[in-house]
């Protein structure tokens, strides 16, 4: 693997441990925010933390930003208004547990995305490496006991969240054309500024129906974590992956979501770690590595 690669997947990896925080908090918050407001902040706060740095990069590039502003716009649509509003949505009546189990779809997605938009089709090491991922991810959930499984329950959210997954598709795919005359930081700007011109109509009727309140500390806090880190910084690591690797071998890193949530499980709640959780992680890295080194993009 080449030094450009690694480094690529090392990014990828670090977007998949900002966003595991991001399905616990989004459940946390499911009382003290609705799914439109949480969204909007989300990425209202990225657009005034960036504005800074990425206003100078985009002065004299106009001609640019009209010649994509579609590609832009379905950026934002896909990767942040859509996805992210299907994600909260869901996660007000289902579980954590459940959303991840439902994200690890995402690869899947990902690869009928590139095989409708791209005419790219898969190959069996590919298959076989997301089958190989989805069985480590079910030995975590299930706790090493097939019958944990069997009694988890679904929710109309868990259907939300399934519904959000070819969003991510698209989207994912829909990088492979990103403008080479935006960097990164510019990039995620311009996505997040039509992200929250598309929410912003609906967080208008939100607030007529409910006016808005001062958040509590934890929620105030648990936004500014999705905003800093599940947004920008995550974001900016997925992009610059996608870039490199292309959008199906990085799909495949969202299979380190659940080895993220349990690690993080383990060290911020002394949660136990068990021989399922070992064999699990075991599992995913194996199924991840597999596919990830069958792709050519």
């Amino acid at each position: 693997m080449s030094a450009a690669r690694a480094q690529a997947f090392a990014l990828l990896a670090l977007a998949m441990l900002f966003w595991a925080g991001n399905w616990a908090i989004g459940r946390a918050l499911r009382e003290a925010l609705d799914p439109v407001t949480l969204n909007f902040w989300r990425w209202a706060i990225p657009v005034a933390v960036l504005a800074p740095f990425a206003l100078p990069q985009l002065r004299g590039k106009g001609a640019v930003l009209r010649r994509h502003a579609g590609l832009i716009v379905l950026l934002g649509l896909t990767g942040m208004a859509l996805f992210h509003c299907l994600v909260y949505l869901g996660l007000r009546t289902t579980t954590a547990v459940n959303g991840v189990l439902l994200n690890a779809s995402g690869p899947l997605f990902i690869l009928l995305a590139a095989w409708a938009m791209e005419g790219e089709r898969a190959n069996l090491r590919q298959v076989g490496g997301m089958l190989v991922s989805v069985l480590g991810i079910l030995v975590i959930l299930s706790r090493g006991d097939a019958g944990v499984l069997a009694r988890l329950e679904l929710q109309i959210g868990d259907l939300w969240v399934l519904l959000a997954m070819p969003a991510w598709g698209a989207y994912s795919v829909l990088l492979r054309h990103r403008p080479p005359e935006l960097g990164g930081v510019a990039l995620l700007f311009v996505t997040a500024v039509a992200a929250v011109a598309l929410l912003a109509p609906a967080y208008a009727i939100v607030l007529w129906l409910h006016p808005a309140q001062a958040p509590t500390p934890g929620a105030a806090a648990g936004v500014l974590y999705v905003a800093l880190f599940a947004s920008i910084a995550s974001y900016l690591c997925w992009n610059r992956g996608v870039a490199v690797v292309g959008a199906s071998a990085a799909g495949f890193t969202l299979h380190l979501l659940p080895v993220f949530g349990t690690l993080l499980g383990v060290a911020a709640l002394g949660e136990p770690f068990r021989a399922f959780h070992a064999a699990g992680i075991a599992i995913i890295l194996a199924g991840v590595v597999m596919a990830t080194r069958a792709t050519r993009d």
